[in-house]
């Protein structure tokens, strides 16, 4: 099965953060559950960041910023790969393509002068791309076709020697060759792939990539690697937490505004005192909010109080969902699911993780898209109107005189709902959606997982009823979220395989509408698609978007082009400190 995003999964999912911390209280009570509004409110728009206009920005100055880890690999392909990784790679690597604010990609014209597609219909598919021609690696040698051939030859999973996380869309790439002179790449495909732009970016040199051994070993920073951006390493210690970077003699590009950045380990729960103390520029505190002692309002005023820093927060890219498990009774029916996906009030869910943190309580109606995103509507309703209660009620469940708990063939509607261990805000979450499901007839008791164990001993093994983690948004939903939601096949000893899918539920026609969608080379049929198979996935009864994951990021006042990116990548070139 392809692998969704590459970067590892565990990080992903816990992305909301969750390792060791005191867990905030119960959400708000409710004593009847109040109907979702019509029409809901939209998702929130992810993003915040203050513009950087280069004409505004000083050259010069060194940037400290704050990050989990200085990574072992900067290959985002392989199974060690962090969100750490992920950041230094996109600031040293090519990408051909950028998303922007809305998760559409546009091309980088550092490394792209045009991209072209054989028109719609007409197969093959043929992807020429016109590299800009004095884009080199930091070596001295020209980006080219064999960068292009290498990499897909590492992800396209033909060569299992090759241990890598594989992203969509190389499996459906049938060559690559060199077009009418060097800076021209021809890459032909044995069936139509319409996110091919999501491709090749980050790019890595063929010497990383050309072998399995080659690609199997670490990628850290250093001179004997090649790098190709507007900065490159001067140093790269992850045993001492820190990388430096600095303005590469040899960039064709506009030139960097800062002279160093250096990127510093630094723990979550010490960048507020950094901050305080001068010592760093940039900080996300996401998770130290997340995990502070006491309030969570009151550690957000505390974080925006911090002095000479502005604190960014916005919905971020990851989406919060409540997973019903198909596998495990009673939630093997799927009238059961439905019902009580109806019986959970996104909103109250959405004001119980948001409002601590000063954020607009805007719940989530699409399993596949932010709101910020092209397409995004509410497909709640793909559920019916119907209260829920009847739905139970229909189901088999029927509720005692005395309103307690539902009760089937003697059987209670008793089931657990599992939260990674640490994130006061999913925490937040689980207990108000207890109390929606509490409030139907269903008993639930919310339980903790260590962030170690949640994916490897709950979610892949199906140890679980109910479970409410993040999942990571994608500007190419129907490629990269299709294993999320494809339905289960027999594995090596005739069980269902889940792979990614830790709901346990799926369909054919899902799959076909995923497939289709990821064929399409119109965006807005390729839209129509994925609004289909959101429309199928809420009548599965798969599982309930909720909101969007929070991000939180301080940033040194004067410091422009920084704070929460959302589905934007930093352009580091820009981000400078303010001539004014």
């Amino acid at each position: 099965m392809r692998a969704r995003l590459p970067v590892a999964a565990a990080a992903l999912l816990l992305a909301l953060g969750a390792t060791s911390g005191c867990l905030g209280g119960p959400g708000p009570a409710r004593t009847a559950r109040t109907p979702d509004p019509a029409p809901p409110a939209p998702a929130a728009v992810t993003g915040d960041v203050r513009p950087a206009d280069r004409a505004a920005v000083r050259d010069g100055g060194v940037l400290r910023w704050a990050v989990d880890a200085v990574p072992a690999t900067l290959n985002v392909y392989q199974p060690a790969a962090t969100a750490d990784s992920a950041l230094l790679a996109h600031a040293l690597y090519p990408a051909l393509f950028r998303p922007d604010a809305h998760g559409e990609w546009t091309p980088d014209e550092d490394y792209l002068t045009a991209a072209e597609a054989t028109p719609p219909g007409q197969l093959p598919q043929v992807v020429t791309y016109h590299l800009a021609p004095r884009a080199v690696w930091s070596d001295g040698t020209p980006i080219s076709a064999a960068d292009f051939v290498a990499q897909r030859a590492a992800l396209s999973g033909l060569d299992p020697a090759y241990r890598a996380v594989r992203p969509a869309g190389y499996e459906a790439i049938d060559s690559i060759v060199q077009g009418a002179d060097p800076h021209e790449v021809k890459v032909t495909f044995r069936q139509p792939y319409g996110e091919w732009r999501a491709l090749f970016g980050p790019l890595y040199p063929a010497a990383e990539t050309a072998t399995a051994a080659a690609f199997g070993r670490p990628l850290p920073g250093g001179t004997a690697h090649p790098t190709a951006g507007p900065f490159l390493v001067s140093g790269y210690d992850p045993a001492a937490g820190r990388a430096t970077l600095v303005r590469n003699p040899h960039w064709w590009g506009e030139p960097a505004k800062a002279d160093r950045i250096d990127f510093l380990a630094t723990p979550a729960e010490r960048r507020g005192a950094e901050l305080a103390e001068g010592r760093l520029d940039l900080a996300p505190l996401t998770t130290a909010v997340d995990h502070a002692d006491g309030d969570a309002a009151e550690a957000v005023r505390r974080a925006a109080a911090l002095p000479g820093t502005t604190l960014h927060r916005a919905a971020g890219t990851g989406l919060a969902q409540l997973t019903l498990n198909a596998a495990r009774e009673p939630l093997t029916d799927p009238a059961l699911r439905r019902a009580l996906a109806r019986a959970v009030d996104r909103r109250h869910a959405a004001e119980a993780a948001l409002t601590p943190l000063g954020l607009p309580a805007a719940p989530l109606g699409h399993h596949l898209l932010t709101g910020g995103q092209a397409g995004y509507r509410d497909n709640a309703d793909a559920l019916g109107t119907a209260d829920p209660g009847r739905m139970l009620d229909a189901a088999g469940w029927r509720r005692p005189a005395d309103g307690g708990t539902r009760v089937r063939d003697g059987r209670p509607l008793a089931l657990t709902l599992l939260v990674p261990a640490g994130s006061a805000t999913l925490r937040r979450a689980a207990d108000a959606v207890a109390a929606d499901l509490g409030t139907a007839g269903a008993a639930v008791r919310v339980s903790q997982a260590p962030p170690d164990a949640f994916v490897r001993e709950h979610l892949a093994t199906g140890d679980f009823d109910l479970a409410l983690f993040s999942w990571p948004a994608s500007p190419g939903p129907a490629g990269e979220q299709r294993p999320v939601y494809a339905k289960p096949r027999p594995g090596p000893d005739g069980t269902p395989a889940p792979g990614s899918n830790y709901a346990r539920a799926g369909t054919e026609e899902i799959d076909r509408l995923f497939d289709r969608a990821a064929a399409e080379p119109d965006p807005a049929a390729r839209r129509a698609l994925l609004q289909e198979a959101d429309v199928r996935i809420w009548q599965l009864g798969h599982s309930v978007p909720l909101f969007q994951r929070p991000e939180l990021v301080a940033v040194r006042e004067g410091l422009t082009g920084a704070g929460v990116w959302g589905f934007t990548r930093p352009q580091l070139r820009d981000i400078g400190w303010s001539a004014g």
